[in-house]
């Protein structure tokens, strides 16, 4: 290493030792928000920091911490707050590295592992805290043996996430327990107004860098965005179809599947190994070891395949990935960006498929909007498609029958209720009380998603005619909300798709598919009615 290779880092003021190992870790250049981070956050500055999936975030906050942290070398020195246990470890494991020189002490506290043994660590006055909101503030609550009042750096990785209303008290009591002398340090794929501007963490507007990526297209040109039109009672089906054929030009490809919800997501796992496709999963009822576990397992290509919620779209930097398959599409278009950025990463490219229904054009339309690009059909062969649907039908109605969804209910309550308990709250009171506020904001998101109904309605209408009818706008107290939003959605969907070049034969397409599968099940039934005859009359005879 000369001079010349040390400069890109040196002129943001990068030391040697830093700059020595990065090279041991092969990387010779700083990506555009190190570039634009780096400088001003080694000069005291608050910062905003928003890029893509795997633009080098971690390493534009870890670089200064650790440069100031060698010359006042002392604990706990910064606290990095993040969504997942999975962000959190690769986030240690990124400062372990960089930080080695320094011999580093780094302390983990997410939950999922021994309370008492955190306590100890913590104790222990690592130089690096990386948390996550809910264990930390439990520990600040009930533990007296640290302290977080002197540290240097506050940094909300995943800002965006961490904003949200899940999350708010537990900051609020973290934040009480800080000095008011640091630097904040924010960074998302996606930076919302309520992260530039939240009451809970004011930043020191006279010296805040807020950096944002030039580029307006939110995800990376290398990667290929595809979708598959397919029945939404066909969907396992054409997601083992998509799999498959993927598989046929690349069969040690690592491939990522995203769903909507923890059951799904263990169902998913369950059918799919149960039809012979090997693969792990990864959401948030697993315990801390089998969430590790599985992650290791993907990571070390013991398994390919990964099916997992939305704990793994956010931050994991796993480089291998060449898939990223949407069993569902977000109800976010923000949550899609991060989705697909699991990989393309770093220069590499890589493909995203998305599977629709016809009741998901709507929300495709607004994705598309967000990212500025228009997704490609990933073709599948519906005949081929046909010919598994009994088979991956069957074994999904096996597998929801041996699931327990007992016990994914009370590992839900479970720890609810220990939160509580330990915060000095009556549970059932609590859970009364969380009860009555979820059903006012589904009431609310109701209303306001039926008002949006009408009003994209509202506008096909004048495009169509020239005028708007503006007195259907608002949905009145007396209207079935529910089967409002479902008419509803059905005519917008149904409105989009004709006007869609992509989606103007979808209607055919599925009607031609379903009466394929109900001939296809005809015939199957009339064999096994045809062998199950043959045996009786053997019987009769003998």
């Amino acid at each position: 290493m000369n001079e010349n290779d040390e400069k890109p880092f040196a002129e943001l003021g990068v030391k040697q030792w830093l700059i020595k190992q990065l090279f041991s870790l092969g990387i010779r250049s700083p990506t555009p928000i190190q570039k634009g981070c780096i400088s001003k956050i080694l000069e005291g500055h608050d910062c905003i920091g928003a890029a893509k999936t795997g633009s080098g975030k971690t390493f534009a906050f870890a670089l200064p911490i650790l440069q100031n942290l060698a010359e006042d070398p002392y604990g706990i020195f910064a606290l990095v707050l993040t969504p997942t246990h999975e962000l959190a470890y690769q986030i240690a494991d990124q400062f372990q590295i960089l930080g080695q020189p320094l011999k580093l002490r780094v302390c983990i506290v997410t939950g999922g592992s021994d309370q008492l043994e955190e306590s100890l660590k913590l104790s222990k006055r690592p130089h690096i805290v990386v948390a996550m909101p809910g264990r930390l503030a439990d520990h600040v609550s009930g533990c007296d043996t640290f302290s977080l009042k002197k540290i240097k750096y506050l940094v909300l990785d995943e800002a965006d996430r961490l904003f949200s209303e899940s999350f708010e008290g537990d900051l609020e009591t973290i934040f009480a327990a800080l000095p008011t002398n640091r630097q904040n340090l924010l960074f998302s794929a996606t930076i919302t107004d309520d992260v530039k501007e939240s009451k809970l963490l004011p930043l020191n507007k006279e010296k805040l860098i807020t950096w944002l990526e030039s580029d307006p297209q939110l995800t990376v040109s290398t990667l290929d965005q595809r979708y598959v039109v397919c029945p939404a009672y066909a969907r396992d089906v054409y997601l083992v179809q998509t799999l498959r054929k993927y598989r046929e030009t690349k069969p040690s490809s690592h491939i990522i599947v995203f769903t909507d919800t923890k059951k799904e997501c263990q169902v998913l796992s369950m059918m799919l190994n149960a039809i012979g496709m090997d693969n792990v999963c990864l959401h948030g009822f697993m315990r801390q070891k089998e969430r590790l576990s599985a992650l290791t397992q993907f990571r070390s290509n013991l398994k390919c395949t990964l099916i997992a919620t939305n704990v793994a779209a956010r931050g994991l930097d796993i480089p291998s990935v060449d898939l990223v398959v949407n069993h569902k599409l977000p109800l976010e278009p923000k949550e899609y960006i991060h989705r697909v950025g699991r990989t393309a990463r770093a220069g590499r490219s890589g493909m995203a498929v998305s599977l629709i229904t016809p009741y998901d054009i709507l929300r495709l339309g607004e994705i598309e909007d967000q990212i500025k690009t228009k997704l490609s059909e990933y073709k599948i062969d519906d005949d081929e498609a046909v010919k598994v649907f009994t088979t991956v039908s069957v074994t999904r109605r096996e597998q929801e029958a041996q699931l327990d969804n007992e016990e994914f209910e009370q590992r839900k309550r479970n720890y609810k209720v220990k939160r509580w308990i330990m915060a000095g709250v009556d549970p059932d009171a609590m859970e009364a009380g969380f009860e009555e506020m979820r059903r006012k904001r589904i009431k609310a998101a109701k209303k306001a998603k039926l008002a949006k109904i009408k009003d994209i309605q509202a506008q096909i209408k004048a495009g169509e005619t020239g005028s708007q009818d503006t007195n259907r706008l608002q949905p009145s107290e007396s209207e079935d909300i529910d089967a409002n939003i479902k008419t509803g959605l059905k005519k917008v969907n149904k409105s989009l798709m004709k006007k869609d070049e992509r989606f103007k034969d979808v209607i055919g397409k599925v009607s031609k598919i379903k009466r394929k599968a109900e001939n296809m099940k005809l015939k199957q039934n009339s064999r096994e009615e045809k062998g199950s005859n043959t045996k009786k009359k053997k019987v009769i005879t003998k």
